[in-house]
């Protein structure tokens, strides 16, 4: 089977890695890179193409699909011009500014007969996979909450993540990741509100902080939490980096780390009611919040995947080729859209908003 031959536009942190994971991949080629900064194009690696301007890239017939990792608000413009010059694409998230540009881009690859998805290439990491083969076996019974996180010390962010127009803030850089996990770890569930708290903290244009609440149908609630400027000294427990916390009714589960390290947690039994008997502990009359007895918190191992970002690309080269179907539907990209346009709303508002009910 012949190799996809690719065209990589825009030569920043993705597009560097973008060719950094094609170039040693079988069943791709990457045959040129352009970037409207020239000097990005200084350490191509050889053999492949330097376009002068985009127009060049989608002018050359040897480029099967364009590969979007320009910035946010250059995709829109970018897919459509890629459409109608008869290329395959696949764009970075976020796919587009809002529903009314994916709305348009979808029309277009529509008329024009061109495949078309998105990199959420973080549906393969380790501890999203983790977390939802935790929800997807069972074994903690009914769930009632998820809770996700990242947290970060720096702050600042860099280039034009910095800028309101270019697209920047943390909810189009990350949280468009975590919401899609979020949905695709239940796509199935209805959606019914939201609630946003969104903050510049350090930042003067966009969001560094946000706080997301979901309830869905299935009575679970979804918390999302991200701050890049959110402090402790702990770093022993990888506070600086991912966590998942799941709870039902029959043990919870913790994840630390993007290589997760974590357990499932059991009790040996539940606490019986005993009625107007007083129980004394080291912590004072109660059994829920003090330390607990020997032998009473179980555990078990998570279970293992083993995933990584290679694995998107291997399913894309599979669908291209007519063996799958994309991992990434278009459909679910515009469901992730819509419900970041509601947390929008409920941060301007203040209030809770309803979604798919």
């Amino acid at each position: 089977m012949e190799d996809i031959r690719i065209g990589i536009i825009g030569h920043g942190f993705m597009g560097h890695e973008h060719e950094k994971m094609l170039t040693v991949m079988d069943g791709y080629r990457v045959v040129g890179i352009s970037d409207i900064d020239l000097k990005q194009l200084e350490d191509v690696k050889e053999g492949i193409k330097r376009y002068h301007s985009n127009e060049e890239l989608f002018q050359d017939p040897e480029v099967q699909v364009v590969l979007i990792a320009a910035n946010n608000n250059q995709h829109h413009d970018l897919a459509l011009q890629a459409a109608r010059a008869g290329k395959d694409i696949i764009c970075e998230k976020p796919v587009a500014m809002n529903l009314e540009e994916l709305d348009d881009m979808m029309r277009i690859t529509r008329e024009c007969g061109v495949r078309f998805t998105v990199h959420h290439q973080r549906r393969m990491d380790p501890d999203f996979c983790t977390a939802k083969a935790i929800v997807d076996q069972g074994t903690l019974g009914d769930i009632y909450t998820i809770k996700s996180s990242l947290y970060g010390f720096n702050g600042n962010m860099h280039d034009w993540h910095v800028y309101i127009r270019e697209g920047g803030g943390m909810l189009y850089d990350w949280g468009v990741h975590l919401l899609d996990q979020i949905l695709f770890m239940m796509p199935e569930a209805k959606l019914t509100n939201v609630y946003a708290d969104i903050r510049n903290v350090i930042n003067h244009e966009v969001d560094d902080y946000f706080k997301i609440l979901m309830r869905f149908d299935n009575h679970i609630t979804a918390e999302v939490e991200l701050g890049t400027y959110y402090l402790t000294d702990k770093m022993h427990d990888k506070w600086f980096e991912r966590h998942w916390f799941i709870g039902g009714n029959k043990g919870s589960a913790y994840l630390d780390g993007f290589s997760p390290e974590g357990k499932i947690v059991r009790t040996a039994g539940l606490l019986q009611n005993a009625g107007d008997k007083r129980t004394m502990t080291a912590a004072g009359p109660t059994r829920s919040f003090g330390p607990p007895p020997d032998g009473k918190i179980l555990t078990e191992p998570v279970p293992e995947v083993n995933t990584n970002h290679k694995d998107y690309f291997e399913n894309y080269r599979k669908a291209y080729w007519g063996e799958t179907e994309f991992l990434v539907q278009i459909p679910e990209t515009r469901r992730v859209l819509a419900l970041m346009d509601a947390i929008r709303e409920s941060g301007r508002t203040g209030r809770s908003v309803i979604f798919e009910a």
